[in-house]
């Protein structure tokens, strides 16, 4: 039986793919978690096979919550499924210690293949994330701005973006209004941009937002 702990922040969510995954044998959700934080508890008590995880959680962000999961269980392999396209987090996610990424239009029988795969020591990754890493691994040393980002300034970038306001960004990533304008401060810095509007241009040019 593979174990399973599903998080995230969205009750209904969690209840779809509960739905899905304990409708095969060989699959049981011993645990669920609407935080990073929530996550990083429920895994040291149920000692999951696989964890499946948005990457859109209040508090830790999912970035950082999967590296702080892979510290602690190198060997736990975590299936991102979120609403992100691949072209946004996907090769992000990998390098912080994910085992594979889909998104949450994904097919049932996908999700679950995916889940097989990595639970029998494999990963999961679309032939389109192939080719991205691919292309990572031929980079020049130079990288765009916003590779300089941090798994957090590169969140908060893009809701920035994407035109949320501190005060809802703060909100929405449990954390204060303070925290959102120092790492407000230290992108415009890192991205050498003076204002909002150039950050959302640069961020559609490089489809980081829609």
């Amino acid at each position: 039986m593979i174990k399973i702990i599903i998080a995230d922040d969205h009750p209904l969510v969690r209840k779809g793919l509960r739905e899905i995954l304990e409708g095969e044998i060989d699959l049981e959700i011993v645990g669920e978690a609407a935080s990073g934080g929530e996550v990083l508890e429920a895994v040291r008590q149920k000692l999951p096979d696989v964890v499946i995880t948005d990457l859109s959680m209040p508090g830790m962000s999912g970035l950082d919550m999967i590296s702080a999961l892979k510290q602690e269980h190198p060997k736990l392999p975590v299936l991102v499924l979120t609403m992100h396209p691949e072209d946004r987090f996907a090769v992000r996610s990998l390098k912080s210690g994910a085992s594979g990424y889909m998104t949450k239009d994904s097919l049932p029988e996908e999700i679950t293949k995916a889940v097989r795969l990595l639970a029998s020591g494999k990963k999961y990754i679309t032939e389109s994330l192939a080719e991205k890493l691919a292309m990572e691994l031929d980079k020049d040393i130079t990288r765009s701005p916003h590779e300089t980002l941090s798994n957090r300034e590169f969140q908060i970038m893009c809701a920035l973006a994407s035109g949320m306001k501190v005060k809802e960004i703060a909100e929405e990533l449990s954390i204060s209004i303070h925290t959102v304008n120092t790492h407000k401060a230290r992108i415009m810095e890192k991205m050498n941009m003076k204002t909002i509007p150039e950050l959302t241009l640069y961020a559609v040019e490089n489809h980081l937002i829609e």
